[in-house]
């Protein structure tokens, strides 16, 4: 059994009753889970030690295996798990989501962390606002909630690059994912900072983080036998000292072993539960069986559909889970939103970006609300435990603002003045390689590359993702995967040559991620000669960038504006602001953003047809919305309380 240390005080007495005092709170507040239809007794003991100090319980053991159970010092322990991800939530929303989770029965939180969010340029971190990580993981702790960590560094998640930071892909050699030096060096450098942060968080150290995950899926990349174990040891030379485990799906799951580590899978299908757990059983014998990430829903892709699972479906998959006698993580619990330009992408036989929603279908909606997965989840962890779950929180109101028609308007031809100096260079440079952001290139919107030319014909080169071609200021066409010639018209005399390149997401899961530099890749030929002394811009559409375009330079909309533009509107809240879904019909594709925030991408090809919009990054009075439009303006902006991600594909 447990015991506690209790200081020599001179009112001991006193110290002791308030000690009884203290431990009754806290242990009706988190009362123990207890399954009834399984032979595993499922304990939940949380007591956390910013809330009894100085009476601090002694953490020895921590989670650990014993035989087919997980054990959490003396007691058997089920992970009844959900992830949600941090950087997909406003911050002040935090709370309401996790409150949820402790409300559908869960005990424990799992979430991935970026790195190319923390490291955004080399050596420069930022944990701060919405990437708040230690936050984020108390906060889960003062809700009643265990943590699994998922650090990476690949945490693929749909996530541009994996999660991986693009100024990696400056060293042209660089092998992600392996042991070459170059990307070891940079691993252990953001290790040292990540784990300073994550140490002190760990049970042992009375913190909630149970047990940390050791990369992720790699054995469905597999490219070096050295790679895992690296990582494993670089988790311990820096202080990680919970249960190590792994994860992967039924492709990899037999190359992603690593000893001492605890194997778990991933995986969709009841169908695929026996195979892969048997064959866990082979290779690693009598151990605890976890199911890492049972997909709830499915991501979404432009121009496909908009991916669903039945809800009964689910029911009976997360119930023969637990009737096999395996613990569970719910993937995703709440899927939240890729803002701004960080989600990802896949290509296998195309190229696919994922859309800006990353709703996932999900127990949880992207904007927070209960769906039937939640009520049936609910009632079946309900039934499983030994007290009634505390009651769900109420809803976040949403609301339908009015229309509101853009004032202002610059063109991006305009914008460029107030830019500063373009990079000059004889040949094209790809976005990762320009000498930019304390020479970390950049990571993610647009580029815009410009030379002179003195002729027409057929312009040619790789273009990663889409590069819209103008002639002067008339666009001519597109240049992306699928196009990669296009005729320039007649011209005369020097004319100006203009490529916008958009990176619309580098590539998270697969062998393609070592292939993902974007903007112009190598020579651009006009007739089969390369184009040569190109003026590079840089439209990352960070804050910095907008801070730049001076207030002088905005006219008034005119009837036909030229495109590519931004345009500036006021949308006045006169009550505490709601959340809300902005809807672009009319508009062709482009980017929004919200009082400096970026809400992310729009495309009219779908299937998301609406951007979530938190009531938290709203004001009461006016806030600035502002919307770059690449090809075609709407005459208005509006909004609508309630989401459109498209048209239904149940998934098999």
């Amino acid at each position: 059994m447990t015991t506690w240390s209790v200081p020599r005080r001179p009112c001991r007495a006193f110290g002791l009753l308030l000690l009884v005092i203290l431990s009754f709170l806290v242990l009706r507040r988190y009362l123990l889970l207890k399954p009834r239809s399984c032979d595993h007794e499922v304990t939940q003991r949380l007591d956390w030690h910013h809330m009894l100090s100085p009476w601090r319980r002694r953490r020895q053991s921590g989670l650990h295996t014993q035989g087919q159970n997980f054990m959490l010092e003396d007691s058997t322990f089920w992970i009844f798990g959900g992830s949600v991800h941090y950087f997909r939530v406003p911050k002040a929303y935090w709370r309401d989501r996790l409150l949820k989770m402790k409300a559908c029965g869960l005990n424990t939180l799992t979430t991935y962390v970026p790195w190319n969010l923390h490291e955004p340029q080399r050596g420069t971190f930022d944990f701060s606002g919405n990437l708040d990580l230690e936050a984020f993981v108390l906060m889960a702790a003062e809700i009643g909630l265990w943590v699994v960590l998922r650090p990476g560094p690949y945490i693929c998640s749909e996530v541009d690059l994996g999660g991986l930071p693009s100024w990696l892909l400056q060293d042209s050699g660089m092998r992600l994912r392996t042991t070459y030096k170059g990307f070891t060096e940079a691993v252990d450098l953001y290790f040292d900072h990540l784990m300073s942060r994550v140490v002190p968080l760990q049970y042992k150290h009375g913190g909630p983080i149970i047990a940390m995950q050791v990369e992720n899926e790699y054995g469905s990349y597999n490219k070096d036998p050295a790679y895992m174990p690296y990582i494993k040891k670089a988790l311990e030379d820096r202080g990680i000292v919970e249960l190590l485990l792994t994860s992967d799906n039924k492709e990899g799951l037999s190359k992603g072993i690593v000893e001492g580590v605890l194997a778990t899978i991933n995986l969709q299908s009841q169908h695929e539960l026996e195979s892969l757990s048997t064959f866990l059983s082979s290779v690693q014998g009598v151990q605890p069986k976890m199911v890492m990430e049972y997909w709830t829903g499915w991501f979404d892709s432009w121009g496909g559909p908009h991916n669903i699972l039945d809800s009964s479906d689910v029911l009976k998959t997360v119930s023969a889970i637990i009737d096999a006698g395996s613990s569970i993580n719910l993937y995703m619990f709440h899927g939240g939103t890729n803002f701004g330009f960080i989600n990802g992408a896949m290509h296998f036989h195309e190229y696919k970006s994922d859309v800006t929603s990353y709703d996932y279908d999900a127990v949880l909606t992207e904007a927070g609300d209960y769906t039937a997965k939640y009520t049936k989840l609910r009632e079946l962890f309900g039934s499983i435990s030994d007290v009634p779950l505390p009651a769900p929180p109420e809803l976040l109101p949403k609301t339908v603002y009015e229309p509101l028609k853009p004032a202002l308007y610059l063109s991006l031809w305009d914008a460029l003045q107030f830019l500063g100096e373009p990079t000059k260079s004889e040949k094209p440079i790809n976005m990762e390689n320009l000498p930019i952001n304390n020479g970390s290139g950049q990571s993610f919107g647009y580029t815009l590359y410009e030379t002179t030319i003195d002729s027409s014909g057929v312009l040619s080169g790789l273009v990663r993702d889409r590069g819209q071609v103008f002639v002067n200021t008339a666009s001519v066409g597109f240049l992306d995967y699928e196009r990669r010639k296009i005729v320039i018209p007649l011209i005369q005399g020097y004319t100006v040559l203009r490529i916008l390149v958009e990176n619309r997401g580098r590539v998270n899961y697969g062998d393609a991620i070592d292939d993902q530099r974007k903007g112009l890749i190598g020579n651009i030929y006009l007739n089969n000669s390369p184009l040569r002394n190109f003026r590079i811009y840089s439209l990352d559409m960070k804050k910095s960038f907008f801070k730049r375009l001076s207030s002088s330079a905005w006219s008034p909309l005119p009837e036909a504006p030229t495109l590519p533009a931004f345009f500036l509107g006021a949308l006045s809240v006169d009550f505490s602001p709601l959340d809300t879904f902005m809807k672009l019909e009319g508009w062709e594709k482009g980017v929004a953003f919200v009082n400096g925030q970026n809400l992310g991408r729009y495309w009219d090809v779908g299937p998301q047809e609406t951007l979530y919009l938190p009531g938290a990054w709203l004001d009461q009075g006016i806030n600035q919305v502002l919307v770059f439009e690449e090809r075609m303006a709407g005459p208005v902006i509006q909004f609508t309380d309630t989401p459109h991600l498209g048209s239904n594909r149940y998934l098999n």
